[in-house]
């Protein structure tokens, strides 16, 4: 970690979440006029769309059934732990973008579903975003949590988030029921082994948990909303927070245990506006004093 050039990481897996949350911090770096360097956990995707259904169909024929993007082995992890080391070190380091569709393709005059050539983040940026599948993973080959200075954790219970992934899947991806649930079932041993563990690593998690019945979820007609839910707000370390003041500002709010706020699901927005941009402003008051 290092004061000078800070890194933040959003950690969630597919259909958590994670998007709603970059946006809310997109607001805060820009009211405190800050240039973030924005990465995507896609970029570091090991294979393109093509390659990645043809390593998918070896690993199946070797009889592995579950390679799916949260495996490490289908991503670049030491690459992105040096990127965030080499940030820290010097405010640049190596990154790429994954094109997800035609609109994102089209200015650089390539296919959808594969990447952009390497190059080198500019000098200038104030800090470093990152947001993707393992922002705070720890293998035997990478240990990218070390290298970052705020880690925080997007966590919808399983239910919530299956059915936001049903819903994304089947209106924007147009996949069936059938497909989204095949891609659930697989992915499911490297969520337990690879996704689950980087939330005991993370600053703070946001956990949705709906309270309306989601007990089936691949028959939900509707997401819940935000008004439907609760939202669970844990803090690994709760020295320095200001409890009192968020609970007085996060109207309904309580907390269940000295470490964790329980709030109006609709108050998440806020509570990140309230929780990060001290925090953010922290990390850059100890840029300046380097």
């Amino acid at each position: 970690m290092s004061a000078e050039h800070p890194v933040v990481a959003i950690t969630g897996s597919s259909g958590a979440g994670t998007t709603s949350v970059t946006r809310t911090f997109q607001h805060i770096f820009r009211r405190e006029g800050l240039t973030a360097a924005i990465v995507e956990g896609d970029s570091f995707h090991r294979y393109d769309r093509d390659e990645m259904k043809k390593a998918m169909a070896e690993a199946a024929a070797a009889g592995n059934v579950n390679f799916c993007h949260f495996s490490p082995e289908a991503n670049l992890l030491p690459e992105l732990a040096t990127l965030f080391e080499e940030y820290g070190n010097t405010g640049t380091g190596r990154t790429r973008r994954y094109l997800h569709d035609d609109e994102e393709a089209a200015p650089y005059g390539q296919e959808p579903g594969t990447f952009t050539a390497w190059e080198q983040i500019p000098p200038g940026t104030d800090l470093l975003f990152y947001e993707g599948l393992h922002g705070a993973i720890v293998t035997g080959d990478a240990d990218v949590a070390r290298h970052s200075d705020l880690r925080i954790g997007v966590v919808p219970i399983i239910n919530l988030e299956w059915i936001q992934k049903l819903h994304r899947d089947r209106t924007q991806r147009g996949y069936s029921d059938e497909a989204v649930m095949d891609t659930i079932l697989r992915r499911l041993p490297d969520y337990v082994h690879h996704i689950c563990p980087q939330f005991s690593q993370t600053h703070i998690n946001f956990q949705r948990v709906p309270t309306v019945d989601t007990s089936n979820p691949f028959i939900a007609r509707t997401i819940p909303t935000a008004d439907e839910s609760f939202l669970v707000i844990r803090f690994a370390d709760p020295k320095g927070i200001d409890f009192p003041y968020l609970l007085s500002m996060l109207h309904d709010s309580f907390m269940s245990r000295p470490n964790v706020i329980v709030a109006p699901g609709g108050k998440m927005e806020l509570a990140m506006q309230l929780i990060f941009t001290p925090m953010i402003l922290r990390l850059m008051q100890r840029r300046s004093l380097v």
